[in-house]
């Protein structure tokens, strides 16, 4: 899988997307990771604050999930720094896409920006969509 980047107000975003493995003991079951790594190329500190991703399964079904920063951290980058996170998502399709964006803090300005994340398939090495 490819990786993806997108680069809004001066913060950079870059995914990794990786297949781990299908579990279809139960009920069929793909399951997937990301490597997120957010670079800071403002010259202010900047904390994340929050995340919102849309993601949609093979089937089209879209889900919306909120929430206050990434993997239990609001993590504050200084600049040129990076943060480095992994996270996972599993779908009942061999195939899915994923994209949302960040909600972040400029401390030193006091002011609330968003940062777009890019959209990413998420697919079993042999599923082609």
């Amino acid at each position: 899988m490819t990786d993806q980047s997108a680069v809004s107000s001066l913060v950079e975003v870059q995914v990794e997307p990786g297949f781990i493995r299908f579990d279809g003991d139960k009920e069929e079951k793909y399951i997937f990771n990301y490597k997120v790594t957010i670079t800071n190329r403002n010259k202010n500190n900047i904390q994340l604050v929050s995340r919102a991703w849309i993601i949609t399964d093979g089937n089209g079904k879209v889900s919306e999930v909120k929430g206050k920063g990434v993997v239990g951290e609001q993590p504050i980058i200084a600049p040129g720094e990076s943060f480095h996170y992994t996270s996972g998502c599993v779908f009942p399709t061999p195939i899915g896409f994923m994209q949302g964006h960040y909600s972040m803090l400029d401390i030193e300005m006091d002011s609330y920006f968003t940062v777009a994340i890019p959209v990413f398939r998420l697919a079993q090495q042999a599923s082609l969509h």
